[in-house]
C-alpha cells in the first residue's frame, strides 16, 4: 500500500496539514513533532516513494520519411501517445529523418541515449548501422521495439505493424476480383533492398501463382518512391502492352498513376491498387484514378509503439506474441 500523508498523520497523531508542513519544511511546527513525523516518513519509505514518482522516465522514438504524407497519421498517433504517457510521468522524445538513411538513424539513437532515453521505438531503416546499434542496446539491457518497419536480425524485443506479406496476398485477391481472374499485371516496388516492399511483392506474386493462374505477371519494376518514375513505368508499359489489366504498387510515387493516365488518355484504364491512406491517395480514390488503397493502421502503430514500450520498460509487460500486427484496411471511395 502506498505511503500517504494521511497514513503518516494517523501514525503520528497529528493533522495532514502538520505533516505537510513538516515534510515540506514550511510553516511553524514544534521541533519534536517535526522530528517524529520525519522519522515515521523515513521509516515508512515515503521519501523513496516520492522520489520514484518524481523521477520522469524517458523513452526515445526514431522515425523516417518525415516529409511524406505517409507519416501524418503515424505522427498523430505518436503525439497522442506522448500526451497520455506524460500523465504517467513518462516523457516521449521523438526524432526522425527525412529519408531512410541508416547512418543518420544510428546518430539519432546515440543522441537520444545521451538525452537519457531508457528505451527505444524505431521505424528501422534496413541498415547494418541500425542493426548493430540495436544489438548493442539490447546487450546493455535497454528495451528496443520496432514499429511500421521491422529489422530482421536486430534482436529487438518485438514488432508493431502490418503483416506485409499477408497484405500482398490480400492485394492479389482484390486484383483477381477486379480483373475477373485474367489479364496482364504490372507490379511496381520502391526499392529492391526495402524489406517491407519485398514482402508485399512476395505475398502478391505467391498468391497469384498459387491461386490465380489467369493473372499473368509482367515482372516487377522499381520506382524509387518517385512519382515521375511511376509515370514513366506505366506509360512505357501501356504503350507496349495496350491490354494491361492491372497495376499493383507497393511503395510511394502513387501520384505518378494520375500523371500517366492523363498523358496516355486510355479508353479504359487498368485497375489499380496502391498502399497507404494519405490525403493524396484518398483523392485518387474519389477521382476514380485507383480502385483500392490498402491501409495499415498508421495511427494505431504510432499510438501503440510508445505505450507498449513504456509498459515493457516500467512494468516488464510484453505482448503475447513477438509481432503485434495491425489490420490491412481496404479503402474504397465509398468508405474513406
Amino acid at each position: 500500500m502506498a505511503v500517504t500523508i494521511q497514513k503518516i498523520a494517523d501514525m503520528a497523531g497529528v493533522s495532514r496539514g502538520t505533516v505537510d508542513r513538516a515534510i515540506n519544511d514550511r510553516g511553524r511546527i514544534n521541533p519534536e513533532v517535526k522530528e517524529k513525523i520525519l522519522t515515521i516518513a523515513e521509516t515508512e519509505g515515503y521519501f523513496e516513494t516520492k522520489k520514484r514518482r518524481a523521477a520522469r522516465r524517458k523513452i526515445g522514438v526514431v522515425t523516417q520519411l518525415n516529409e511524406t504524407q505517409f507519416m501524418i497519421n503515424i505522427n498523430k498517433g505518436l503525439h497522442e501517445a506522448a500526451k497520455i504517457l506524460k500523465r504517467h510521468n513518462v516523457e516521449v522524445l521523438i526524432r526522425g529523418t527525412e529519408g531512410v538513411d541508416g547512418k543518420a538513424q544510428a546518430e539519432l539513437i546515440d543522441a537520444l541515449l545521451d538525452e537519457g532515453a531508457e528505451g527505444l521505438a524505431i521505424m528501422a531503416s534496413d541498415s547494418q548501422h541500425v542493426r548493430d546499434k540495436i544489438k548493442a542496446m539490447r546487450e546493455q539491457g535497454i528495451p528496443v521495439i520496432t514499429f511500421n518497419t521491422d529489422l530482421r536480425g536486430s534482436e529487438r524485443d518485438f514488432f508493431i505493424g502490418l503483416d506485409n506479406k499477408r497484405s500482398g496476398r490480400a492485394g492479389a485477391g482484390l486484383m483477381n476480383m477486379l480483373t475477373g481472374g485474367k489479364g496482364k499485371i504490372l507490379v511496381i516496388t520502391g526499392y529492391f533492398v526495402n524489406d517491407v516492399d519485398n514482402q508485399r511483392v512476395e505475398g502478391f506474386m505467391e498468391e497469384c501463382m498459387n491461386q490465380f493462374s489467369g493473372l499473368s505477371m509482367l515482372g516487377v519494376q522499381s520506382c524509387f518512391d518517385k512519382d515521375e518514375e511511376v509515370k514513366r513505368i506505366i506509360c512505357e508499359t501501356m504503350q507496349s502492352v495496350p491490354d494491361l489489366a492491372g497495376i499493383f504498387i507497393v511503395s510511394g510515387g502513387q501520384a505518378g498513376v494520375r500523371q500517366a493516365f492523363e498523358e496516355i488518355q486510355p479508353a479504359q484504364r487498368p485497375y489499380v491498387i496502391v498502399y497507404d491512406k494519405t490525403p493524396d491517395n484518398e483523392q485518387l480514390l474519389r477521382d476514380d484514378v485507383v480502385d483500392f488503397v490498402l491501409g495499415q493502421g498508421c495511427y494505431q502503430q504510432g499510438m501503440q509503439a510508445p505505450i507498449l514500450l513504456s509498459d515493457l520498460l516500467t512494468a516488464g509487460k510484453r505482448p503475447e506474441k513477438e509481432c503485434v500486427y495491425t489490420d490491412t484496411v481496404i479503402n474504397t471511395k465509398y468508405n474513406i
